[in-house]
């Protein structure tokens, strides 16, 4: 499961590495509206919320759907700025249909947002599902969609004004305490993309990011609980970010230019498992005799024969079991004379919660 972008010509110049305000207030906005997601940012949450005024806290609250759970794609420029202002008079240059229709991406993890959708300006169709999803997250979300699409140009105005008051009430002290370390880990990716090449910046920016080469030509590889495929034909964007930890969040919609933001310096964190291999680990556990053997295999090292005795089943059953548990990288085995001994990977199993905890937040 993954997210693969389609590199095959572009030159290595394409490959950008750039902080942006506009997507970094963005996953602000987000931590503020899912605080659980970002335990590392507890103070800051708690002392913004705090601070907020109730009439910005009450509109954040209406416009919630664009960074809550998912994420609006205008929200992940391709061509990052230097200021949030230069970012927003982007914004409207951006045509009303392309504009509402990233906006009225209620659910980026749809089926239908690897295919794209036309824009509910002008299809029908899309138009009632927009209104149907909206009307399932409160009335004020579905009155909020009806007027974006009634008077785009006026809720288009709204946004602008809304982000504007967000960086002068909290975003701007906080954009000039982080810029200069995003800049940093930008520059040191573009020289180590320059030094070392595309795959070791990748792995740089994210152990979940990858590049694979084959006959077919030269894809970046986003390890996700999706599957999703497009192609780069100018450019492809990384975006550092603070606040966007632990999520890893990539545009890939047709129509737009790729781009990945990653978190900030994650390499230093420790590697997660792949999604696969979570996945799997998940699955290992799903059998009640594993979970009998995981049981005696937690309280020390076990031979196949005591494991089958120990499970009440056959030596063969048991082998079997034990395969599938190694397989997952759940069980560690050492020889001792003429006998294997099989023991549980605790640290391993101890991080499983927090291994898919973090795969499903990417």
């Amino acid at each position: 499961m993954s997210v693969t972008i389609d590199i095959t010509g572009l030159p290595p110049e394409r490959i950008v590495f750039r902080p942006s305000p506009l997507a970094e207030l963005g996953n602000a906005l987000h931590a503020l509206a899912e605080p659980a997601h970002h335990t590392g940012l507890h103070a800051w949450t708690t002392a913004t919320t705090a601070a907020l005024a109730p009439d910005l806290a009450d509109r954040l609250l209406e416009a919630e759907f664009m960074w809550g759970a998912t994420r609006s794609d205008f929200l992940l420029p391709a061509s990052p700025r230097e200021t949030l202002a230069e970012e927003l008079d982007d914004l409207d240059r951006m045509d009303d249909e392309k504009f509402v229709g990233a906006a009225l991406e209620i659910s980026c993890s749809s089926s239908h947002y690897p295919k794209g959708l036309p824009s509910p300006l002008v299809d029908p169709r899309s138009r009632r599902r927009a209104l149907d999803l909206a009307a399932a997250r409160g009335p004020r979300q579905a009155a909020f969609v009806e007027r974006m699409l009634g008077d785009p140009a006026g809720a288009r105005a709204w946004i602008r004004r809304l982000l504007e008051d967000c960086d002068r009430a909290f975003f701007a002290d906080t954009w000039q305490r982080v810029r200069e370390g995003l800049a940093a880990d930008a520059r040191d990716k573009t020289e180590l993309l320059r030094r070392k090449g595309l795959a070791a910046a990748l792995t740089a920016a994210s152990p979940a990011l990858g590049l694979a080469e084959d006959e077919h030509g030269s894809r970046i590889v986003v390890d996700k609980l999706v599957h999703g495929r497009t192609w780069a034909d100018t450019a492809v964007t990384l975006l550092p970010s603070v606040f966007g930890r632990p999520h890893l969040f990539t545009l890939y919609a047709p129509g737009w230019q790729p781009v990945i933001q990653y978190p900030a310096a994650a390499h230093e964190l420790g590697h997660t498992g792949s999604a696969e291999t979570i996945v799997r680990r998940l699955e290992a556990l799903t059998h009640p005799v594993r979970i009998s053997m995981c049981r005696h295999l937690a309280r020390g090292a076990y031979s196949t024969n005591e494991l089958a005795d120990a499970s009440g089943i056959t030596a063969p059953e048991a082998s079997r079991h034990l395969a599938v548990l190694r397989k997952a990288g759940l069980v560690a085995t050492r020889r001792r004379g003429r006998y294997l001994l099989h023991q549980l990977d605790l640290p391993v199993v101890a991080r499983i919660g927090g291994d898919f905890l973090e795969s499903v937040l990417r």
